[in-house]
């Protein structure tokens, strides 16, 4: 066992509260941090949305044990107290280089010397904002797939800086939160499922904005043709837009993309950006099954 007991998540949007959960409910103590109470405020409704995950999901679910991870949770908009005893920061805030080096400013300023320091970033090089934290020798990567209670993969990857002792603790504390640790031993943006998930996405999207065809029938044809289980549409809904829009604009050159991230931010903005809201390129049900693509996605 780690000595990495009391977690504190920064950012509590679609991914951050799972992260949040996973740890508290494999019996980490948790402070969730946001910007905003307005934020912070979203959390119940997103408890009780795992809440149907997890008993959907997992053979072994243990309600009672469900809800003392909730119980377990503090969520706060103070960042001193976020991190003034936490043995490990997990930032999962959005992708903007800009932002995540003024964050990990003030968690390097605040933290105690103990902190571990990890990054949830999904297409950024960790390196290019280590510096920022004052202990780049303490920082690396803890990457988290969606729906992190069945997607348990732990992608742990170290900036060239990182101490190899470090890098094997986060190793062991994944492990302890239930991932399936997975270690990436050269920094590449995006670790290893994103390098692969993102060409295929963009694919997607590339067929889709120049009118090839709707998305049910790109994924059907890809599903039925490869045996997978999903679409690209259909993970873009589980991802979820926000997290794809930010990934887009860091690509600004790519008139395309920047095309199909202005019609995911359009529906985000309406409350529909993906399967956590209940629609996205789909419409689903209070337990998540899919009613069919949502109608304004129809081309012509």
């Amino acid at each position: 066992m780690t000595s990495m007991t009391n977690v504190a998540v920064f950012g509590t949007g679609v991914l951050g509260s799972q992260i949040a959960m996973q740890a508290a409910y494999h019996g980490k103590r948790v402070i969730a941090y946001d910007v905003s109470q307005e934020l912070l405020d979203k959390l119940p409704a997103r408890w009780e949305w795992m809440r149907a995950g997890y008993q959907r999901d997992l053979a072994d679910f243990d309600a009672d044990r469900f809800d003392r991870a909730i119980a377990s949770i503090t969520a706060t908009t103070s960042l001193q107290s976020a991190v003034e005893d936490a043995d490990i920061v997990i930032e999962a805030i959005p992708e903007n280089l800009d932002l995540k080096k003024k964050v990990w400013a003030s968690i390097g300023a605040a933290a105690p010397p103990k902190t571990v320091f990890t990054t949830n970033s999904s297409s950024l090089r960790p390196s290019d904002f280590a510096d920022a934290t004052g202990r780049p020798a303490k920082f690396l990567a803890l990457h988290f797939a969606n729906i992190v209670w069945s997607h348990n993969t732990g992608e742990v990857m170290p900036t060239p800086q990182t101490d190899p002792a470090v890098f094997e603790a986060v190793l062991s504390f994944a492990t302890e939160i239930g991932l399936v640790a997975i270690p990436v031993r050269n920094e590449t943006p995006g670790y290893l499922l994103n390098s692969l998930l993102i060409p295929f996405l963009n694919a997607a999207a590339y067929l889709y904005v120049d009118e090839v065809a709707d998305p049910v029938d790109i994924d059907t044809d890809w599903k039925i043709a490869t045996g997978s289980p999903q679409g690209p549409f259909e993970v873009y809904d589980l991802v979820g837009f926000n997290v794809a829009i930010n990934i887009m604009r860091n690509n600004p050159d790519d008139e395309r993309l920047q095309r199909f991230a202005d019609m995911l931010e359009k529906s985000a903005k309406e409350g529909r950006s993906g399967l956590s809201d209940g629609a996205g390129f789909y419409e689903y049900d209070a337990t998540g099954q899919s009613q069919g693509m949502a109608p304004r996605w129809k081309l012509g």
